[in-house]
């Protein structure tokens, strides 16, 4: 198979969608073709030169790169890409089709093979390729939420951890998923006062013995997560629903009647806001 690797477009996205050894080496070695647009892994500290050593060919337009069998991103299409798509196509990427409708249209429109790394199950019902981001999107939920808590960066000055004689900070987390476990492990190592809300009762118990002693969990409703944003100094939106968009669960109203409050929202679909505060 002839496979393709353009350059990464959206705004702030410095990934490439394969490393030399794992994925180029990998599939020459099994027979396949691979172009990456030049400098495609420039912004991940991977040279032009690498690839080819690998086994890859480079690509000098990005028009090369997506004129394979396979294209192979991070993330979806932006619109300056559209153009293309095609029959024969098949793209196999981070879609998110929910929340990005003109990458749907187009892919409709063009009849092109979309593949969403985010809805690809294993047969337990896990999400292999959703999961490794999750991880990263949880524990860098709380690494941002400490930097914004500073007084440099417009917050409180709010030490998370506390020192003796003076509380440490709440954080609560909304979703008992693998973003949410990773995000209370990290404010949890942190020192925080950690309260979890889900509305799955069993995971609230495994999330229990997981961190014993350690966590205060409670039901997700509008009762206990408008009186759960009222306390919270960092709140972290952790909820997501395989291929749709997640419900808005902290409203306006409940930001309203505080004045400030550090949200951080852990991937595109997951626990939404009304609007940033």
């Amino acid at each position: 198979m002839k496979i393709g690797v353009p350059k990464e477009m959206k705004s702030n996205e410095n990934r490439v969608a394969m490393t030399p050894p794992a994925g180029v080496m990998s599939l020459t070695q099994a027979g396949h073709e691979v172009k990456i647009e030049k400098g495609a892994g420039v912004e991940s500290g991977i040279a032009d030169d690498l690839y080819v050593k690998a086994g890859a060919t480079i690509a000098e337009q990005a028009e090369d790169a997506w004129a394979q069998e396979l294209v192979v991103k991070v993330k979806e299409p932006q619109p300056s890409e559209f153009a293309f798509f095609r029959k024969d196509l098949i793209l196999f990427t981070y879609l998110h089709l929910a929340a990005a409708g003109k990458v749907a249209d187009a892919l409709l429109e063009q009849q092109t093979t979309g593949i969403a790394y985010e809805t690809i199950q294993a047969p337990n019902g896990g999400l292999p390729l959703l999961t490794p981001m999750s991880e990263i999107a949880g524990r860098m939920s709380v690494q941002a939420g400490v930097r914004f808590l500073e007084k440099t960066y417009g917050g409180k000055g709010v030490l998370v951890s506390g020192v003796p004689g003076v509380s440490p900070a709440d954080v609560v987390i909304i979703g008992g998923g693998i973003v949410g476990t990773n995000a209370a492990k990290m404010a949890i190592g942190l020192g925080a006062n950690v309260t979890l809300l889900d509305i799955n009762i069993e995971r609230l118990r495994q999330l229990e013995d997981l961190f014993p002693g350690k966590i205060r969990t409670l039901a997700s409703n509008t009762f206990n997560i408008a009186q759960q944003t009222e306390k919270a100094d960092i709140l972290i939106g952790a909820v997501l629903i395989p291929g749709a968009k997640a419900p808005k669960l902290v409203t306006e109203d409940m930001l309203n009647q505080w004045s400030w409050i550090c949200y951080c929202r852990c991937c595109g679909r997951s626990g939404r806001i009304d609007r940033n505060h």
